[in-house]
Parts: C-alpha cells; sequence; structure tokens
C-alpha cells in the first residue's frame, strides 16, 4: 500500500516557507533602495553585498546538510528560524557597512537551514516513501511566497523604514515559524522512538548502482547549476532584458505572468504527473527553460511574445523547484539526504550568486540578443546533461545484467 504524504505537516511547512522565502529572499529587492539610501551605497553595491552574502552561504551549505543527517532537519531548522529572526534584527540595527554585510551573510546561512532543502529533507525524514509527492505538495504551497510577500512588503515599507519592516520579519519567524519547526521537530523524535523498536525505519532506496552514483551526483549536480545559472540571471535580469528588447513600460507588466505560471505547473504536475518519473519531469523543466529564453530572441519586441516567454519560463522554473528536491531522492535514496542536498546546494547557490553578473556582463559586452542566445544554450547543455544520466543508469543496468548472465552460465 501506498504511503499517504504528511498533510498537516505539509500544510505547517509550506507556511514556514511562505514566510522564510518572503521575509529572506523576496523582500531584498523592494527594501534595497532604503538600504543604498542609508548606508551611502550605490544600489549595485547593495546587491554585490547580496551577492557576496550568497557565495559564503553556498559554501556552508555541505556542512548544513550533514547536520541535517545528523540531527534531524526539523532540529535545524528550528535554529535557523533563530537564527533568521537574530539575522534580521542585526541588520534593522546595524551601524555600519561591515556589519550589514555580516548580518546578511547571518540572513543566507539561515536561509539554508530553513527554506526547500531544508524541508524537503524534513520531509524524507518523516514518511520517505511518500516524501516525492510531498515536495510536491510543498513547493505548490510555497510557489505564493512572493505573491503575498511582494506586496505585503510594499505595503509595510509604505509606512515604515526598511529597518522596521525586517523587524516585523523577524518577529514572524521567531513567533511563528520557529514553534512549527518546534513542534515538528519534537513529533518526529516521538514517532521514531514509538516506531523504532516495533519495526525497521522505511528507506527509499536510489535506482542508480553503487558504482555510477559519483558520476551521476556530478551529472546532476551540473545539470541543476546550469538550471540556476538560467533562473537566477533571467529572474534578476527579466525586466532590463524586457526593457532592452523594445518593450518599454511594459515589461514589469509582462514579469507578473511570471509567478501564477510556476504555480500552474506545480497545481499541473500535482494532479496529473505522479506517475512522471522525476528525471524525465527534471528534463522537462530544462527544455522549457531554455525554450522560454530562446523564444524572446525572435519574438522581440512583441509584447505576445513577451508573455509567452514569461509563461513558459515560469512553468519550467515550477518544475525545477520539484525537481531539485525528487531527483536527487529517485537517484540516491533516502540515506545521506540531507548530506547530498547541501552538497547540491552549495553548487547551485553559489551559480545564482555569479550569474546576474555574468549576464549583466555580457549585455554590456555583446548585447541582448547574443546574451539571451547563450543563457537559452546553458539549459540547452542541462538538458543533455540529464539525458546522460537516463543513458547512465541505463548503461550500469545492462552492464549487471550481462555480468549476471555471465555468472549463471559459468
Amino acid at each position: 500500500m501506498t504511503e499517504r504524504p504528511p498533510i498537516a505537516a505539509i500544510i505547517a511547512l509550506g507556511l514556514t516557507q511562505i514566510i522564510g522565502y518572503g521575509t529572506l529572499y523576496y523582500s531584498f529587492s523592494i527594501l534595497a533602495p532604503g538600504m543604498s539610501r542609508d548606508l551611502g551605497w550605490p544600489p549595485e553595491a547593495v546587491f554585490g553585498a547580496l551577492s557576496a552574502a550568497l557565495l559564503i552561504g553556498g559554501f556552508t551549505a555541505p556542512a548544513l546538510g550533514k547536520w541535517i543527517d545528523r540531527f534531524g532537519a526539523g532540529r535545524i531548522m528550528t535554529v535557523g528560524s533563530a537564527i533568521a529572526a537574530a539575522a534580521l534584527t542585526a541588520c534593522a540595527l546595524v551601524p555600519g557597512r561591515i556589519s550589514f554585510v555580516v548580518a546578511l551573510i547571518g540572513i543566507e546561512i539561515a536561509s539554508n537551514l530553513v527554506q526547500y532543502g531544508a524541508a524537503f529533507a524534513l520531509l524524507v525524514q518523516i514518511r520517505p516513501q511518500a516524501a516525492q509527492r510531498s515536495i510536491t505538495y510543498l513547493t505548490l504551497i510555497g510557489g505564493f511566497a512572493s505573491t503575498i510577500f511582494w506586496p505585503i512588503t510594499t505595503m509595510l515599507h509604505a509606512e515604515m523604514s526598511w529597518q522596521q519592516v525586517y523587524l516585523v520579519f523577524a518577529g514572524l519567524n521567531l513567533l511563528i515559524c520557529l514553534p512549527i519547526h518546534a513542534v515538528l521537530s519534537r513529533k518526529m523524535r516521538c514517532n521514531r522512538e514509538r516506531s523504532g523498536k516495533a519495526s525497521p525505519a522505511k528507506r527509499v532506496e536510489g535506482t542508480l548502482a553503487a558504482s555510477a552514483r559519483r558520476t551521476g551526483f556530478v551529472l546532476m549536480a551540473l545539470s541543476f547549476s546550469l538550471q540556476s545559472l538560467v533562473s537566477s540571471a533571467i529572474l534578476v535580469h527579466m525586466v532590463p532584458v524586457l526593457s532592452g528588447l523594445g518593450l518599454g513600460a511594459t515589461a514589469a507588466l509582462v514579469g507578473t505572468f511570471f509567478g501564477p505560471s510556476q504555480v500552474l505547473s506545480r497545481f499541473t504536475n500535482m494532479l496529473f504527473g505522479g506517475n512522471l518519473p522525476p528525471l524525465k519531469l527534471a528534463i522537462i523543466a530544462a527544455m522549457l527553460m531554455a525554450a522560454a529564453v530562446f523564444l524572446l530572441i525572435p519574438t522581440a519586441p512583441s509584447v505576445v511574445g513577451a508573455i509567452a516567454f514569461a509563461v513558459v519560463f515560469g512553468l519550467g522554473n515550477g518544475l525545477f523547484s520539484i525537481v531539485t528536491g525528487t531527483l536527487p531522492l529517485m537517484l540516491f535514496g533516502s540515506d545521506g539526504y540531507g548530506k547530498l542536498q547541501g552538497r547540491v546546494m552549495a553548487a547551485r547557490l553559489i551559480v545564482s550568486a555569479t550569474a546576474p553578473f555574468a549576464l549583466a556582463y555580457m549585455m554590456g559586452a555583446i548585447g541582448v540578443v547574443w546574451s539571451l542566445a547563450l543563457t537559452s544554450a546553458a539549459g540547452g547543455l542541462a538538458v543533455l546533461v540529464l539525458a546522460a544520466i537516463g543513458r547512465l543508469a541505463t548503461n550500469v543496468y545492462a552492464s549487471e545484467m550481462k555480468a549476471g548472465e555471465a555468472a549463471s552460465a559459468t
């Protein structure tokens, strides 16, 4: 009998993901102008500080992944909520630029502890055999983070300084997210204590053979990094890219189609994609993202073409969030899942931190069209790398079958 997803835990985690992404990630772009003014920095310096913090957060991700396996994702997320509240408070009260950057680093480290990577690991630890569906449900809920927190942050910032907004957000992490994570952690420990003696813990076996796992991990990390490059570069520069292609004031309007498309793709996958293997879903996500970027080149400055780009890119990016959790589970199993997520997260965060600068440099050096072509090519390369994972699994399986037949014949 198929295990049922832990619905209550998914809903609770969904709330913390909306708050976690909303307060620690999506709010920054809205509050950045105020930070720039108060710190006496140009806007690019503020975003440069964020990129530096993302890089440092990426380097800490592997260690955080090991802690998730050792101490449990629930405990780590509880501590992460406390760090998030402290870092947001520190960022609001900093006296100068250096302390501001240090606080930003704290925010990025906290993000690794409370956002999707840790939440996926918690769902795997709670109920491994239902984790793929659980991750899909969670990303559906978490997809509303930008839709909810962009207007909330804007409304709050109209009445408050960015420092006061961050203090409010610190309270949300401390008073809502921390208790939820603590309760989930305690329930998971209690469930393990009750069932540990009665039956062995359930686990998910990976589909990749042991001999292929090193190569498989390198290929998976490479494909995720390429997709993160495309996603991060385009999302940061979406409005400037569209404006540079001649869309003018309609560029911002086109961008509003992205968020709903993300949620639509996750909802569609939840309803109809239950039997679709994560590797195929990953290939579809990469194809959609690459095709969306390429679509801008022949259609610009058509508004219809730009809307089609935003919708298709949103569909692909929405699916990408799912497969970052489900594909590692399918390929490598539930054992050591937290450590695996930490290593993959490190590669993705490092690329995500540098991608916006890389695209900005290319647009200045070779123009928007050629920059889009190269970005789309990176997405296409991700498709080929994912296909190579499928071939790797097939070849290893065929080799093992032949070896088994040879041993039987002798």
